[in-house]
């Protein structure tokens, strides 16, 4: 088994990856930070929805994401894009004055504060800054 040094950027891959085959499920190893940052992506509309499963026999729970597509023949997904900002190696992080817009409002941001993961809206709300994690489109 490969040892996986960036797990967040490792499921945004996956999900790339799912989403440039088209592919409606993705399944993926399981940390409570995954689900806290699939539970915004479900809020904010970019997926349909996801479910812990913890299979028979293996000592590991495993997330299963229903990906969301749009459009007539439903083949656009909803997720345009997803990046990384903050990463392992370089941290980045942004006080409640600076936070990060996306596409100018149109995408998320998602911050890791002392509230918990919230997105670039509710962290100007609750007026906290933080970690940011991750750009959603």
């Amino acid at each position: 088994m490969a040892i996986i040094i960036d797990p967040i950027a490792d499921m945004f891959v996956r999900m790339r990856n799912a989403i440039s085959r088209k592919y409606h499920e993705v399944v993926l190893p399981h940390s409570n930070k995954k689900e806290r940052i699939l539970e915004i992506m479900k809020r904010e509309g970019y997926i349909t929805n996801f479910e812990v499963v913890s299979e028979e026999g293996k000592p590991f729970k495993q997330l299963k994401v229903t990906l969301k597509y749009k459009g007539m023949n439903q083949n656009q997904s909803a997720i345009s894009g997803l990046k990384r900002v903050s990463k392992p190696g370089l941290k980045v992080y942004s006080s409640s004055e600076k936070l990060p817009r996306v596409l100018s409002g149109y995408g998320t941001a998602i911050i890791s504060t002392s509230k918990g993961l919230l997105t670039d809206k509710e962290a100007r709300k609750a007026n906290v800054g933080g970690e940011v994690v991750a750009f959603i489109w």
